[in-house]
């Protein structure tokens, strides 16, 4: 969550900051009147409890003295009333602000470029240069349809549109991919963890899915459950209102997990093959550091997935995310891009992002820094989502005859295991 103190003293620079992802000035405005209506409510509730005091030693007088008592005990009991009245007002008011506060993003960090859509994100660099094909290369459906690796109409038999079943060496490819990166990540620090894939409405409001995305979640009824849209979700929130030494960060953590998604607000697009589903596999990489440790760690997880797709031989580019392009809870993102050259274009296969304190501020994780507690930054990133590897693989190791060899490194987790 933003930073609400910051907001009231610095409305117009916070106001600034916001405009670069795009936020309606409507809702900075509404915030502003909130601000001056708990100010006044404040205010009016610390006079009456001012006059009730001197009110309260009043009476304490009279009744020492054996004066009558009667008018100014009514007196008291109306201010006291009064003060009780103004006190919820202000609690009101708080519960509203902090409503609204909710759904407001975070503040983009000043290296963000300004834009308005991804047209406008910014190229850092290519990494490998694509294979040139003496042939027209092929889109993953159709080498699909060749090897008889996903089967799309039994995938929407079994449940509807956007899920599909991978069958033969696609679904060994797809095991193999998620120990591969699972393997690559804990060789670099993360920590691997094995966690739910559900979690509650407290969990999803602290890493800021919740309340603003809810349509695009998977929510199990009569229960106060969603399906995850992502590792970020559970892996974030084990430190839920925790308070860490500062000895243990940064703390890195990588989880395989199958997400869910509604994908509301992505209809007619990516609705042939395995782009955009329902259900995909992704191994996640997130991180609870120090602010001064924050930087350093984005990087690292950067490189790390840069590092992957270089082990698979895959060509992909980095891409610094422009303020209209950034995610809700994002202060910055660098996404990584795949280069499919059955599409003849870059696709986004990981999203690397620092959310600074936004979220350990929603979600109340904290680490001890002398005697004082103090926010912790989160960051995350995919490491990498699965099925769209398993495209890029299918893509940029396809044969004239439609046939895809097997990545190196991935050979040894092909072999059959006893």
């Amino acid at each position: 969550m933003i930073d609400l103190k910051y907001i009231e003293k610095n409305f117009d620079e916070a106001a600034a900051k916001l405009a670069k992802k795009g936020v309606d000035s409507a809702l900075l405005d509404d915030l502003k009147e909130l601000f001056a209506k708990l100010k006044e409510a404040k205010a009016e509730f610390e006079n009456a409890r001012a006059e009730q005091k001197a009110l309260s030693k009043e009476f304490g007088a009279y009744k020492a003295q054996g004066k009558d008592i009667a008018e100014l005990k009514a007196k008291l009991d109306e201010l006291k009333e009064k003060a009780t009245a103004l006190s919820s007002k202000a609690d009101e008011l708080e519960k509203e602000l902090e409503k609204k506060a909710l759904n407001i993003p975070n503040f983009p960090d000043d290296v963000v470029p300004e834009g308005d859509s991804e047209d406008d994100n910014v190229e850092i660099k290519k990494v490998l240069t694509p294979k040139e094909f003496s042939f027209t290369p092929k889109e993953h459906w159709d080498l699909a349809d060749k090897n008889g690796w996903i089967d799309f109409e039994r995938g929407v038999k079994l449940a509807k549109s956007r899920f599909a079943i991978l069958r033969k060496d696609a679904a060994k490819i797809e095991r193999a991919l998620i120990n591969f990166f699972l393997d690559f990540n804990t060789k670099n620090g993360f920590n691997e963890v094995c966690p739910p894939v559900l979690s509650n409405s407290k969990m999803l409001q602290g890493t800021g899915q919740l309340p603003k995305f809810e349509d695009d979640l998977f929510k199990i009824e009569g229960e106060d459950l969603y399906l995850i849209p992502t590792a970020e979700v559970p892996l974030t929130n084990m430190f839920n209102d925790e308070i860490l030494a500062e000895s243990e960060l940064p703390l890195l953590m990588t989880a395989y997990t199958p997400c869910f998604r509604k994908e509301a607000g992505s209809a007619g697009r990516d609705t042939r093959g395995i782009i955009r589903q329902h259900q995909f596999d992704k191994v996640e990489m997130v991180a609870i550091t120090t602010p001064e440790q924050s930087e350093e760690v984005f990087e690292k997880m950067v490189q790390n997935a840069s590092d992957i797709l270089t082990a698979l031989g895959l060509p992909h580019r980095l891409v610094e995310l422009c303020g209209g392009d950034l995610g809700f809870s994002a202060a910055r993102t660098i996404d990584l891009e795949v280069w499919l050259p059955g599409q003849n274009k870059y696709r986004e296969i990981s999203s690397v992002s620092n959310t600074r304190d936004f979220q350990a501020r929603r979600a109340k994780i904290r680490y001890k820094d002398g005697k004082k507690n103090v926010l912790a930054n989160t960051l995350n990133g995919s490491a990498l989502a699965v099925g769209r590897t398993l495209i890029a693989i299918m893509e940029n190791y396809q044969n004239e005859d439609g046939s895809i060899d097997i990545p190196e490194v991935l050979k040894p987790y092909m072999e059959s295991r006893v």
